[in-house]
């Protein structure tokens, strides 16, 4: 049972299967939390269906890519590097 408390997501987590495969694929805490409670909330066929759109990091601007950490919240985007602005947002 000790076992089964350490995978708990916790109340926050609408769907917990949804989040600890995302988890175990190696998403943040946050990023499976996110898509966890859309597909609990809209269904995991309807959040599936968005993936895809946006555009790859590589083809954005640093600018793009700042503005978008920026609106993650990500510490740090203001001196980093494309390729570091790239692995942070891929990572958060």
């Amino acid at each position: 049972m000790a076992q089964d408390k350490k995978k708990d997501p916790g109340p926050s987590v609408k769907d917990p299967e949804v989040y600890e495969a995302l988890r175990d694929d190696g998403a943040s805490k946050e990023k499976a939390a996110r898509i966890a409670n859309a597909s609990a909330a809209q269904g995991r066929s309807k959040v599936g269906e968005r993936g895809g759109e946006a555009g790859d990091y590589e083809d954005r601007t640093v600018e793009e890519l700042r503005k978008r950490a920026a609106e993650l919240d990500i510490e740090g985007r203001s001196s980093m590097s494309k390729s570091e602005l790239i692995d942070a947002l891929r990572n958060h």
